[in-house]
């Protein structure tokens, strides 16, 4: 019982001496920030602005390849998981039947 006590004690003596500390570093350290505010924000506003760059409107050929693009990944990744399936299937006892195969392939 006593080790449990002295953890108790130890814990919040802890926490109220970091709590010093903090409070303290923070003091010095907003201290040094609020002397030369201008000089950081000077720095700041001498970097070029970048331009934003305009959204144009997807167009349908835009959409179309797009489209097209994903329809690639999207088989690329069920042709992954098929070969990891069948690398795994041995592992937990069963092996993948034809019709799971079939159903796995067809979007």
């Amino acid at each position: 019982m006593s080790q449990q006590d002295n953890f108790v004690g130890g814990f919040i003596a802890g926490a109220i001496c970091g709590g010093v500390v903090g409070g303290v570093i923070g003091v010095l350290v907003a201290s040094r920030l609020t002397e030369n505010p201008t000089e950081e924000f000077s720095k700041i506003d001498d970097r070029p602005s970048r331009k934003r760059r305009s959204l144009k409107p997807p167009t349908e050929q835009s959409i179309e390849l797009a489209r097209r693009g994903l329809e690639d990944k999207i088989a690329q990744l069920n042709d992954a998981i098929d070969d990891v399936r069948e690398q795994l299937g041995g592992v937990n006892g069963t092996r993948p039947t034809e019709t799971d195969r079939i159903i796995t392939r067809d979007p």
